[in-house]
């Protein structure tokens, strides 16, 4: 390890003990006793919930299975925070409460009755005492949201003590929020955070200084998270979705009240519109880069039809690091900048230079994504340079991700640079040319690649070269083995008609030629991470090349049907 590195880990060691130090004297000894407190009275509004309904999961919950994070549970009449959960995924779900929505589709007082011995089951158990992942602030600021918003179904026809009981366990949970929110990871939790305490502040009563506070905090993280491009500081597609999932409603309960906006909060969501439709294939599914896993169509309009920013996507995202292809029914998407920070990395994909392209409403090449309900060694697996389309040298990332228990699993090495230009084509087409030094320090090689997409959308021609940094030729000293991966999506059929050519075939009919003449092309066994159903298998392309015989390869991508 050079001395620079070390460096850096050190440093990186000493910030997280810091953010540690400083959570534990924000709380202080008797943590569970400074957050007791007065008893609000009432609510004041229920904050609406954009997120859709599903009555099998209601129906499930009711008669004591709970479907949550790919597992089920069968509480077999005992309550489910006493008895061992499937994985971490599913505690966290549990936990947060976010399953409560799909009781809106349930009718019988019954229900509403079983409902609420759930949540008073989860006041004994964990709401008396601060400790363990249920109070962990991004999960206790989903919780006070779903409670907020689906209190007329929590409460609906109940009695005072119960009613008593809820807002006063919302009130202790408020209260340790606001005592941890400046301490939290950076990033989407934090900003979570900073929103369920600005919505409790409206939907709770409170005086219009504790309101305005908690305006000014949330306008602070917006505009520290939420970058000029529109594009989270995460550089997680999905993140801007889930986001304004809770940032619509909340906007719409200030409005609804009378209250004064936040000053960032519309000019922020509408930055985030433009950025949302940049990473948007036209059949309605969104790119998978940097943690995003599988977006239903569903989800997506839920958002977008509250849109009124309208106009074509960006065709690139500079502060994040994006750029966009796009010519009639083709659009390209590439990955082309690093983490912003190693605190935002933790989720980050070493994916620099991979692309995905679709035509129409199918996704041809994609990025292998994130497993939505797998455990961390799938999530592990899916951020490695080969679950990307794009290049690896000798089997290795173009990131380095830290195997510290302590640190998390931050980006700690690798890619540091990356060039991009972009061009416009005499012919109406448009170009990409982007680099990384990910191999540099390892290998002595500068990744480079060009994305060319002609004016009629119907070829996509790609240029892999592994050079020197300085930009000269490898020579026979190098002994690097290269692969350039092509991830399919797995309703994507392919058939090999050369070793030099595979046609992909979609459901619709409409196919796609694959070819490249400087190296056979295979198809391999792959792994799609980012299914709805969950991890299955799929196929991909691979082109095989050694860096001292053939530093460059190109390739094409040409509709034939």
């Amino acid at each position: 390890m050079r001395f620079s590195d070390r460096q850096r880990l050190l440093y990186l060691y000493l910030r997280e003990g810091w953010r540690r130090f400083s959570r534990r004297l924000a709380l202080g000894r008797n943590s569970a006793g400074r957050f007791a407190g007065r008893t609000p009275d009432r609510l004041i509004v229920a904050p609406t919930d954009l997120r859709a309904v599903d009555p099998f999961v209601a129906n499930e919950i009711i008669d004591g299975r709970f479907p949550l994070a790919g597992r089920v549970l069968d509480t077999e009449g005992e309550s489910p925070f006493e008895l061992d959960l499937p994985s971490h995924e599913f505690a966290v779900r549990l936990h947060s409460f976010g399953w409560v929505r799909h009781m809106r589709s349930l009718s019988e007082e019954k229900d509403f009755v079983r409902l609420r011995q759930v949540l008073n089951d989860w006041i004994i158990t964990h709401g008396r005492h601060i400790g363990g992942l249920s109070w962990d602030p991004d999960i206790i600021a989903q919780r006070v949201i779903a409670w907020l918003s689906h209190s007329p179904v929590i409460l609906r026809n109940t009695e005072h003590a119960f009613y008593r009981r809820f807002l006063k366990s919302l009130a202790f949970q408020l209260r340790y929020l606001r005592h941890v929110a400046d301490t939290t990871r950076d990033g989407e939790a934090r900003l979570r955070v900073r929103i369920a305490l600005a919505m409790a502040s409206v939907a709770m009563p409170a005086s219009e200084n504790s309101i305005r506070k908690a305006a000014r905090n949330l306008d602070q993280e917006l505009d520290r998270q939420i970058l000029p491009d529109g594009g989270h500081c995460s550089r997680n597609p999905r993140v801007g979705l889930e986001l304004l999932l809770d940032l619509l409603p909340l906007r719409q309960t200030y409005v609804n009240l009378g209250h004064d906006l936040p000053a960032r909060l519309i000019p922020c969501i509408d930055r985030m519109y433009p950025a949302l439709r940049f990473f948007r294939h036209q059949g309605g599914e969104l790119a998978l880069f940097n943690g995003a896993t599988s977006t239903l169509a569903n989800e997506l309009m839920s958002v977008l039809r509250y849109d009124e920013t309208s106009g074509a996507p960006f065709k690139g995202m500079p502060h994040i690091g994006y750029e966009r292809l796009a010519m009639r029914d083709t659009a390209v998407i590439v990955d082309t900048g690093l983490p912003l920070s190693p605190e935002l990395s933790r989720n980050a994909h070493a994916g620099c230079l991979s692309f995905e392209m679709s035509s129409g409403k199918q996704r041809y090449i994609i990025n292998s994504g994130s497993p939505k309900f797998a455990g961390e060694r799938f999530r592990q697996m899916a951020r490695a340079t080969a679950a990307h389309s794009t290049v690896t040298i000798n089997d290795r990332s173009s990131a380095r991700l830290s195997q510290s228990r302590f640190l998390g699993p931050i980006v700690t090495g690798g890619a540091t640079k990356v060039g991009v230009e972009r061009e416009s084509q005499s012919t109406g087409g448009e170009a990409v040319v982007a680099s990384h030094n990910g191999y540099v320090d390892a290998f002595g090689i500068l990744h480079e690649r060009d994305l060319n997409l002609n004016a009629q959308g119907t070829m996509l021609r790609g240029r892999d070269r592994l050079t020197k940094p300085d930009g000269g030729e490898l020579g026979e000293t190098a002994s690097a083995q290269a692969e350039a991966r092509f991830h399919i999506h797995p309703a994507i059929k392919l058939r090999q008609h050369s070793q030099n050519e595979v046609y992909l075939t979609a459901p619709d009919g409409e196919i796609w030629l694959f070819s490249c003449h400087d190296a056979p092309v295979s198809i391999e066994e792959d792994i799609f991470f980012a299914d709805p159903s969950g991890v299955r298998k799929s196929l991909q392309l691979l082109i095989a090349f050694n860096a001292a015989n053939l530093s460059e390869i190109q390739w094409i991508l040409t509709r034939e049907g």
